[in-house]
């Protein structure tokens, strides 16, 4: 039918008293226009229809999927195909007497076609991702690094069937010549290979998620994980830099993740004050009343006098001398204190681990530790519940005749010279 129509409009220009040369490029050039137009008008009434089409029925859909392939623009990428393949079956027929010219079209509106169908691929994959992340298993088990996996392999493909539309072979095995050059393409795609490896090891064993705290310091990484991508983790240190961590070494390497912290019901304090060990001493009668009046104590006091009374009655220890039998002491007095206050301190979890307890004694002091765990875990709010702990214990040290120990400033000195 097309060679019909061709034959019968040279038929009627040759009439008209144009040459065959000059009626023969007429019809060609008018053909190849009304191909474009043709194609021109295909690509705006498949956009028309596809993507209205497609809007509408998002519209009255409550599912978010089909709002993620809009956004990507995978119909608009779809309708670009429609003229292609217009130009692709027609083009042969309308400069089928320029063979030369016809090949370089065809390929070039091929490689347009495999150059498309990657975009919308890539759409799609991007679709599939954004509408993935909606989900909380996301969190746990990204799949960017994979996407980026797929992705490259749909690249690597496009390729070769380029090259094979450039070299007009219609068929890859041409590949078999690249067998002499595996080893400079594994090193040019080892951080990729051992990326997607690294990538998962990392979802499989549920190393790290996004939003997790890691502490990386060969990295300086210090902060929450905020991208994991084939090659790279990229986390946002607390002073709002970003470092870059290649993913393999997140398996190679030791990494500190805080999510166990996170997930618990708690975050722990563990800080200890140095006690001066010559203020350390026997409670006497004076001591010990007054103690009794301190609201945590008042208890204790009673029931531990009278656990050390009935135990000096029973073998008989003379009490005159505070050395014999049992006695309270000052640091005893002042542990039990630190106790009660923590437990009746409402930022403090009394569900986890709660210690007073003593360190080795080192030239420093005698360390008191702290070992309690915040209820709020928030950083700044974890900061201040710990501030205010350690402000009290410091401000009631004395209370208890103890001092803290400290190693002599310049005012020491000063003071001793003039004394």
């Amino acid at each position: 039918m097309f060679n019909q129509l061709s034959d019968f409009l040279k038929e009627w220009l040759l009439k008209t008293g144009l040459t065959q040369e000059l009626a023969k490029i007429i019809i060609d050039y008018s053909f190849l226009i009304l191909l474009l137009l043709a194609c021109y008008l295909a690509y705006f009434l498949a956009k028309y229809i596809i993507i209205n089409l497609f809007s509408s029925l998002a519209k009255k859909t409550k599912i978010e999927w089909d709002d993620y392939i809009l956004k990507r623009k995978v119909f608009n990428k779809i309708a670009y195909l429609v003229p292609l393949f217009i130009l692709n079956f027609f083009i042969d027929y309308v400069i089928s007497d320029y063979e030369l010219t016809a090949a370089i079209l065809t390929g070039i509106i091929q490689v347009l076609i495999i150059i498309t169908t990657v975009s919308i691929f890539n759409s799609i994959l991007n679709s599939f991702s954004d509408i993935y992340n909606t989900f909380s298993v996301a969190k746990s088990r990204p799949i960017k690094g994979y996407i980026q996996v797929a992705k490259i392999v749909i690249y690597t493909l496009s390729g070769v069937s380029i090259i094979s539309v450039l070299l007009s072979e219609n068929s890859f095995g041409w590949l078999a010549g690249f067998g002499a050059f595996s080893s400079v393409l594994m090193l040019i795609f080892k951080d990729p290979i051992l990326g997607f490896v690294g990538g998962i090891q990392l979802t499989s064993n549920n190393m790290v998620q996004i939003g997790d705290w890691i502490s990386m310091p060969k990295f300086g990484a210090d902060g929450d994980v905020i991208d994991i991508t084939l090659t790279t983790v990229k986390v946002q240190n607390f002073d709002k830099t970003i470092t870059t961590i290649p993913t393999y070494t997140l398996v190679t390497d030791s990494f500190q993740n805080w999510r166990g912290m996170a997930d618990s019901d708690g975050r722990r304090i563990k800080r200890s004050v140095n006690i001066d060990m010559t203020s350390v001493k026997f409670c006497n009668e004076q001591m010990l009343e007054k103690f009794k009046s301190f609201h945590f104590l008042n208890n204790y006091i009673t029931k531990k006098k009278e656990e050390l009374d009935a135990y000096n009655a029973k073998y008989d220890f003379d009490n005159e001398n505070l050395v014999n039998g049992r006695r309270q002491t000052n640091l005893g007095v002042f542990r039990a204190y630190l106790k009660e206050y923590l437990q009746h301190k409402p930022e403090v979890n009394t569900e986890m681990t709660l210690l007073i307890r003593q360190l080795q004694p080192t030239e420093n002091g005698l360390p008191i530790e702290i070992y309690v765990f915040s209820k709020i875990q928030e950083w700044g709010a974890y900061e201040d519940i710990q501030s205010d702990i350690f402000d009290h214990i410091l401000s009631v040290i004395p209370e208890f005749d103890l001092q803290v120990f400290q190693t002599p400033t310049g005012k020491d000195f000063q003071n001793f010279s003039k004394a």
